[in-house]
Parts: C-alpha cells; sequence; structure tokens
C-alpha cells in the first residue's frame, strides 16, 4: 500500500512539474520536441492612385478668308453744258479692306504637386526566443530566452499631381482693316446745253472672314499608379510543441561542396536542399539556421564574409520556394570550424579542402 501511494505521488508531481514549465504533455522516451510559435500572418493588396489628373487640351483653329469682287462707282452721272461745263471735286470714300475678327488665346492648365503617405507594412510584435551558447545547465529550459520584439510599422510617400487651373480662352479682338478710294463728285452742275455725262464704275478686290476662329478640344485622360502594401491577417503568438528527430538538433552537414572563393549553388546544390530542407520546413513549423563555412585559404576577415554570402544563398533559395525568411536564419563562421586538419600552412589535398567548404543546417525552434 506504501509502495503504491509514492507511485501516485511521483506521477501527480511529474505532471505537476510538466504543466508548470510548459512541456508537452505525454512525452515519450528517447523522443525530442521543440516549441514553436506561430507567426503573424499576411497578405498583399493593391490599391490604385491617380498620380495625374485628367485635363483638356485646346488647340486653335485660325480664321480663313475669302476674297470676292465688287463693283464701285467712281465717277457719278452728271449733265454737261457746252460752253459751261460742270467744275468736279474729288472726294475719298472710305472702305472695309479687311474686316475685323477676334482670336482666340490658350492659357494652359496649371498643376500642383501633392504626397500622400500609405503605410505599407503594418506595426508587428512578438516573442523570439534565442537558444544562448555555452549554458552548463542540463535543463534545456535554463539555456532559452525569450525577447518581446516590437517591429514598427512602414510607410511610403506616393507624390501625385494635382489640377489647380484648368486651361482656358481669352478672346484677342483684331480690328478691322479700312482704306479709302477717289471719286471725283460735282461742285458746279454745268449750264445751258445739257450734255449727260454717264457713270463710271469699277470692280475692287476685298478680304472677308470664311470661317472665324475657334477651338478644337482633346481630352487628355488621367494616369494611375499601382501601389501594393501589406495589411496583418492573423495574429501569431500560439505556442505548441511539435516532435523532431532528435539528430536535426544538432548541426546537420548538407551534402553542399563550394566551388573555391564562390558562394553560387548549383543545380545539384539546389535539389538537395529541395529533398532535405523543404520537407522539413513545409511538415512542421520549425524554424532553421544556416551555417556555412570556407576552407583555411585566403584572409580570415574576407572568409568571415564570403561564409556569410554562401548561408544567405540557401536562405534565399528557400524564401524562392515560398519559404517565409522569418522561419530562417543565417550564420557564417569562416574558417573558423574546420572538419580536418586542413588549418593555414597544412599540407592538404583539393578534396580535403573542399570538406571545409560546407553548409551545415540544425532546427532552432
Amino acid at each position: 500500500m506504501k509502495q503504491r501511494l509514492l507511485l501516485s505521488l511521483f506521477l501527480i508531481g511529474s505532471i505537476s512539474f510538466t504543466q508548470a514549465q510548459g512541456l508537452p504533455e505525454n512525452p515519450e522516451p528517447g523522443k525530442c520536441y521543440v516549441k514553436c510559435i506561430t507567426k503573424d500572418e499576411f497578405k498583399d493588396i493593391e490599391e490604385t492612385l491617380q498620380v495625374y489628373p485628367a485635363f483638356t487640351k485646346l488647340e486653335i483653329v485660325p480664321a480663313t478668308y475669302k476674297t470676292i469682287e465688287e463693283t464701285v462707282l467712281i465717277k457719278e452721272a452728271t449733265k454737261k453744258f457746252v460752253y459751261v461745263p460742270a467744275i468736279y471735286e474729288t472726294v475719298e470714300v472710305s472702305y472695309v479692306k479687311k474686316e475685323g475678327r477676334t482670336d482666340l488665346s490658350i492659357i494652359p492648365a496649371s498643376f500642383g504637386k501633392d504626397s500622400k503617405t500609405f503605410e505599407t507594412y503594418p506595426k508587428t510584435s512578438g516573442w523570439e526566443y534565442k537558444t544562448l551558447e555555452g549554458c552548463l545547465s542540463p535543463n534545456k529550459e535554463d539555456c532559452v530566452s525569450a525577447c518581446f520584439v516590437e517591429y514598427p510599422a512602414r510607410h511610403k510617400d506616393v507624390s501625385f499631381t494635382t489640377l489647380a487651373n484648368d486651361a482656358t480662352i481669352n478672346n484677342i479682338p483684331i480690328n478691322l482693316q479700312n482704306t479709302v478710294y477717289k471719286k471725283r463728285v460735282i461742285k458746279t452742275p454745268a449750264r445751258m446745253d445739257e450734255i449727260e455725262i454717264p457713270a463710271e464704275y469699277t470692280t475692287i478686290k476685298r478680304q472677308v472672314v470664311d470661317r472665324p476662329t475657334s477651338t478644337n478640344s482633346v481630352t487628355i485622360p488621367a494616369k494611375y499608379k499601382t501601389v501594393t502594401r501589406t495589411v496583418l491577417t492573423k495574429k501569431g503568438g500560439i505556442t505548441s510543441w511539435e516532435e523532431v528527430d532528435c539528430g536535426l538538433l544538432d548541426p546537420n552537414i548538407l551534402p553542399i561542396f563550394y566551388e573555391l572563393d564562390s558562394a553560387r549553388l548549383t543545380s545539384a546544390s539546389k535539389k538537395i536542399i529541395d529533398e532535405t530542407l523543404l520537407p522539413i520546413l513545409n511538415s512542421k513549423p520549425v524554424n532553421i539556421e544556416i551555417m556555412s563555412h570556407t576552407d583555411s585559404r585566403g584572409d580570415d576577415t574576407y572568409n568571415m564574409s564570403l561564409s556569410q554570402q554562401r548561408a544567405n544563398s540557401v536562405v534565399n533559395y528557400l524564401v524562392s520556394r515560398g519559404i517565409s525568411r522569418s522561419r530562417l536564419s543565417s550564420k557564417g563562421y569562416g574558417e573558423a570550424r574546420l572538419s580536418n586538419h586542413c588549418s593555414n600552412g597544412a599540407d592538404c589535398s583539393e578534396v580535403e579542402h573542399q570538406k571545409n567548404r560546407r553548409t551545415e543546417f540544425r532546427v532552432i525552434e
């Protein structure tokens, strides 16, 4: 009876400890688990903005003239008397040589500038967990730190043109043109015998408006621009435990060996990533750390930069395959973690050096 009581108290204590620590319930011996925090979910939406307004463009159609002929009297009929002829004087008669018109001038449309600020990425926040390096505690929970991180919203200014004043028309009057012709008129009529003097005529030409000045209007359409912005659709932060292969928690070598002084992924390397990392990331909501290395040849600082480029190339490829960048981290170690004896000055073959130009991965949460 006493042994049963002690066993019951032990089981109750184990369950209470597991619940208090937030560990997985009913774990199986030999299994490994990682704590997963669901990420915020976003979507991109597109908005169409008018960046240049529609306006009216006016074109002047000039006036046209035509020439007409008219018969005009240049000497009136009179009577002539024998012995005493009539006495004439010359006068000038005014006439319109060219009629007046109204021309039109255009005052073009005027524009202004404006801008509007759009939120292109919302303010987000959440917990980030990090495993502390060099932790000597046998309890892995002591080696995990949690930070509540807040990322500010991102904005973008979009400038556009506004219509201040539309195009208008000014009327410009053009005066008519006058000229004169001369004619003789009787000053003193003839006396005595009357002899009729017939009138004299001539033909003159003048220009008259055939079609007055007018305008043609052309509507210039507005211009639009599509702006893409990201909005939060679902808030993350829910914590769950996922079972993973215990071996994935330690660095695992990807059989990707780079060419000397290169971070380029070959088609064979991409196939290895597709067959190794994509199934893990697509089947479980875990995060993965990519760690890349170089051989010992070359400058230490340069090798550190090259190894970071190699790790980034794997992350960028996974992002192109649909994996969120927030689930991936990259770290370059240069030549600090050689896998064999081929350090600076060591006599090694190309095959031995190539084993150090490697990439590793591990599940971090």
